[in-house]
């Protein structure tokens, strides 16, 4: 119970204003963490409304059912949200969604606990999964990739200026002794940055890319995407919160493209679009009142899209 209420939500009340919740409405919470969404939602929804909580994360999982197994009001979920549209679907939720909030990135408690190995700031096992029961770790896949992968990696998930730099050091190491913490890659990543180097730490764009690669957090982030689509109602909210410009830059993308181009006037009915998200309000980011309370709220953005039914 107390890790539920040491992790603080990003942009809380934004998303809140922007879900526009209902009290009898259904939502769902694709990236559960340790609640602070979802409890917020819960305190607007009557014995009435439903709340749909995922998470790939099997801790975040045991903190959702330890809070709120005994609330009627929902149902929880062990899963990626790269797998929304079955769930949804298995549920009979097409087109029946008011809301659905997806809060990217990795949670703090995942950043606090170093045996996670998300964190080049505390030393612990390179494992970087979202879900542990499944799938190779960091370390696992460093011990194998080819010189080449790593590079692409390096650069376009985490927009490493250093990508060749790095990715040849890590497999000089690598051929010397195994990489297997948090603290050996963050060693090596700073070796390649030159002396006198002001800005972010050096580690962090290397950490994000092999992150977001072990994880497939791109492609499970537009499949979710366009799960939501899918399973929102007419003028039901989209609400997304991303940590950097790759996220960012899909979900601004996503939302845009599901709008086809005008057709000409003396064209059908028929022939035009029956559904799109329309941008809601411009780019939100964090008031200096929350970046003082909550420094890891600095890289925070959100977009909101609503479901037009034409």
């Amino acid at each position: 119970m107390p890790e539920l209420h040491q992790h603080v939500p990003v942009l809380l009340e934004e998303a809140l204003r922007a879900l526009r919740i209902k009290p009898d409405g259904v939502y769902i919470d694709c990236t559960f963490g340790r609640g602070g969404h979802s409890r917020s939602i819960l305190q607007n929804l009557s014995q009435q409304g439903r709340l749909y909580l995922l998470d790939q994360d099997p801790a975040a999982i045991k903190i959702a059912k330890q809070v709120f197994a005994d609330d009627q009001r929902v149902q929880i979920t062990h899963e990626s949200f790269a797998n929304l549209l079955e769930m949804g679907e298995s549920l009979a939720l097409r087109e029946r969604v008011d809301g659905i909030l997806f809060d990217l990135g990795v949670s703090s408690p995942q950043l606090d606990q170093a045996e996670r190995g998300f964190s080049f700031s505390n030393d612990g096992p390179l494992d970087m999964r979202m879900n542990t029961t499944t799938g190779e770790s960091a370390a696992q896949w460093l011990a194998r990739v080819p010189l080449e992968e790593l590079i692409t990696v390096l650069r376009d998930y985490g927009e490493e200026k250093y990508a060749k730099k790095i990715a040849a050091k890590i497999i000089a190491e690598q051929k010397k002794n195994a990489i297997t913490t948090t603290k050996a890659l963050a060693d090596i990543v700073c070796s390649c940055y030159p002396a006198g180097y002001q800005g972010i730490h050096p580690a962090t764009r290397t950490f994000q890319a092999i992150r977001i690669y072990i994880n497939q957090e791109l492609t499970a982030l537009h499949d979710g995407l366009q799960a939501a689509f899918e399973l929102l109602s007419n003028h039901g909210r989209l609400v997304v919160i991303s940590f950097h410009s790759l996220e960012d830059r899909i979900v601004k993308r996503f939302i845009r493209d599901t709008r086809k181009e005008d057709v000409p006037k003396n064209l059908p009915v028929i022939a035009q679009a029956s559904e799109y998200l329309k941008t809601v309000g411009k780019l939100i980011r964090p008031q200096q009142r929350e970046l003082e309370q909550n420094a890891r709220a600095r890289s925070a953005r959100m977009r909101v899209a609503e479901k037009v039914l034409v």
